[in-house]
Formats: C-alpha cells, structure tokens, sequence
C-alpha cells in the first residue's frame, strides 16, 4: 500500500464528537480518558502526533499510565517529550498539583484521627508523590483532632533532617496534646531506616518529658504506608 500521500489527521480532522473539547461539552469529564484530559491542557501535539497521542505517549511512556507517577515527573523530564516545551509542562504539573491540593482540602470540621489510616488518608496527599523527602507533624488536641500540620524539613531522594526540639518548641507553641509525625520514602520502600528508628526513640521521650503523647510515626509512600505504632515500635 502506498502511503507516500498519507498526511496523519489532526484532532480538528477527527468526527465532533471524538474531539477532547467538544466530547466534554456533549458528555462532561467522566466520558474523557486520562490522555484526553491532558490532551486539552496542552491544546496541541507535535508533527507526528495529535494531542491525545502525545498525551498517551507520555502516560505510557513516563508514568505506567499512572497519574500518580505523572506526579512525579519533574518540568525537564517532560519536556524530553516532542511537542512539550516549557509552557505545555508548566501547565501539566500544576494541573497535578491542583489535583493532589484538592485531594489534600480539609473540610470545615478539623479531622479527627482514629488509626494509623485517618493519617495516611490526610498526608499522602501531600507527600506521597513527592520526588524528595519531607518531615511533617501533626499537632493535636485531647479529641485527637489536628489543630495545626506543617511541613519541619524537606531534603532530597535519600532523606531529610528533623530537629526534635523544633518538633517540640511548634507542640508547646500549639499547646497540642499530642502529635504524630509522618516522613515520605520517594522510592517505595516502607521499611523503616536505623535513622528512622533512632529518631522516633527520641521524639518519643522528648514526649514523655513534656507530656506531650507521640501517637505515631508513619513513612508514606504513593499506595500505602509504614506505621510505627501499628507495629509496636513506639
């Protein structure tokens, strides 16, 4: 078959109803693919492919077609693609982080944590997909509900550093009745490190001279999660 007039058809070439755009109007989100909903954020491809291609492509290709491995990926890495400069990457990841800040929302009512899971369900949001570690605490009151959260450090792929009178100074500041603290490992793994483990032994007595309960210390990774006191260690 001779293919030398063969001129790949772009989107506008496509019937209505299998434009990304127009299929949203007639049929809204839920009709739309992963690839198809990127497809209108970058509103074009390259000379080789539409838009949903490249879009697939790059799910494919860089993230499993997992979104939360898109997540992950940096503006350089994306831009490694054909057609995906620094503007159509731009756009990409803060869509995502839209997405995981939306995720990450807190209702009106201050959450209440019950188990190791209510924390898991708050802060992998925030640090499940992060390509570096981060040291988060949450501050408590006697109902167990989060009064205050924030961010202690941040550092790279490897680790990061937590300073436990920080911790403590922010508690006291907070008058919390307890915390519980929670780091993210970039590359999956759930098992606790010795630095880890040394670092909880000292957030924990540094709680017991306060009075201040450390109820537990999770490691959080994209899909689930280490607890400290779920296993017995705190």
């Amino acid at each position: 078959m001779d293919n030398s007039g063969y001129k790949k058809m772009g989107i506008k070439s496509w019937a209505e109803e299998d434009r990304p755009r127009e299929k949203l109007l007639q049929k809204g989100t839920k009709a739309l693919t992963d690839a198809e909903l990127l497809a209108i954020l970058i509103g074009s491809g390259n000379n080789k492919e539409s838009a949903v291609d490249l879009c697939k492509r790059i799910l494919k290709e860089a993230a499993t077609n997992d979104l939360n491995e898109l997540a992950k990926i940096d503006l350089h890495d994306l831009m490694k693609f054909k057609g995906i400069g620094e503007a159509k990457a731009i756009t990409i990841v803060a869509a995502l982080e839209l997405g995981r800040r939306r995720r990450a929302a807190e209702s009106g009512v201050k959450p209440q944590i019950t188990g190791s899971r209510d924390v898991f369900e708050l802060m992998q949001p925030r640090i499940g997909d992060l390509p570096h570690e981060e040291f988060w605490v949450l501050y408590l009151n006697r109902a167990n509900r989060v009064t205050f959260q924030e961010s202690i450090s941040a550092g790279g792929v490897a680790g990061t550093v937590a300073d436990v009178k920080i911790i403590f100074k922010k508690a006291l500041n907070q008058l919390a009745s307890g915390i519980i603290i929670a780091h993210n490992h970039p590359s999956g793994n759930l098992k606790p490190s010795q630095a880890d483990i040394d670092l909880t032994r000292k957030v924990r007595d540094g709680g017991k001279l306060l009075e201040i309960g450390v109820l537990d210390h999770l490691i959080i990774t994209t899909t689930g999660y280490f607890s400290f006191a779920d296993e017995g260690l705190l």
